[in-house]
């Protein structure tokens, strides 16, 4: 074979393989759900805004402009502007980063502490067991925004303190669900061969049963980072999360409920960022334990 022989050949093959690949991206974007997908663009387009909120907006989050107070929608201000005249959709796009992040310090201090609880309640047992447990269930007995408002009072305000707060309310439902499928995972045939192969207490634990138990547990986190952005925009709706004027989604929504009459926007907009949030979560969270189950 000649060199140009040569070319044309892996030409057609690099050719070959890339209308394969093509091939296969098409039929996954015909397989994903249009609920799903959107679900997906909305969180990566709350995500952007959070890592680079000066590529969507050029207005400053927390200063007014002079005789812009209160504007209506329009062409210069996509979502008007506040009694201060600060562009509305700037506040919104700059307080994604305080709400985001509140939400994964919230849900990464819940999965860590209530998976280790449940793991050390369901691979150990007996009295250890019993005495997290019922702890677990003195949690699971108060309100989350009542516990929440507790602990929150005793840290002091600010979106971190409320973050630690929302994060500690879900710490007994991780702990709950992590010991149960430990448990269930320690009751099968492998873990029993394992056992009896000569395997070590910490080598099976690490090996298979929590390889094994983790999944549900990973699913229900994508569950609870939604409500984690609804419970931390409603602490700073009551005034306990970040001070004005930081732009967080909550204290836009409670920034605007003095003007509710003669300024919709004010909280109809955040709000509305807040729902499209919570719900695209909730989408992600369910396509997650489908794969899981």
């Amino acid at each position: 074979m000649t060199t140009l022989d040569t070319i044309r050949s892996e030409i057609g093959a690099d050719g070959r393989a890339g209308s394969s690949r093509r091939a296969r991206l098409a039929r996954l974007a015909r397989r994903l759900p249009p609920g799903l997908a959107l679900s997906w663009l909305i969180l990566a387009t709350v995500f952007l805004w959070a890592i680079a909120p000066a590529l969507f907006t050029s207005y400053n989050p927390v200063e007014g402009v002079g005789g812009a107070q209160l504007k209506r929608p329009d062409a210069l201000h996509l979502l008007g502007t506040d009694a201060l005249g600060r562009d509305l959709y700037a506040r919104i796009v700059y307080g994604a980063v305080h709400s985001l992040t509140g939400a994964f310090v919230a849900v990464g201090l819940g999965l860590i502490v209530g998976t280790t609880l449940g793991v050390i309640a369901g691979s150990v047992g007996r009295r250890l067991d019993d005495a997290i447990m019922r702890i677990v269930d003195v949690l699971l007995s108060i309100p989350p925004l009542l516990l929440s408002l507790s602990i929150i009072i005793l840290l002091g305000f600010g979106t971190v303190n409320a973050a630690i707060a929302v994060g500690l309310t879900s710490v007994a439902g991780f702990a709950r669900l992590a010991r149960s499928e430990v448990v269930r995972v320690r009751r099968s045939d492998y873990v029993e061969a394992a056992f009896g192969s000569g395997g070590t207490f910490r080598a099976v634990l690490w090996r298979h049963v929590l390889p094994n138990s983790l999944t549900s547990v990973i699913a229900i986190a994508a569950l609870h980072f939604g409500s984690a952005v609804l419970q931390i925009s409603t602490l700073g709706f009551l005034g306990y999360g970040a001070p004005p004027p930081t732009p967080e989604w909550g204290l836009l929504i409670a920034e605007g409920r003095n003007y509710i009459s003669t300024a919709w926007w004010l909280t109809t907009a955040p709000g509305f960022v807040v729902v499209l949030v919570v719900l695209a979560a909730n989408r992600v969270s369910q396509s997650f334990g489908k794969v899981t189950s």
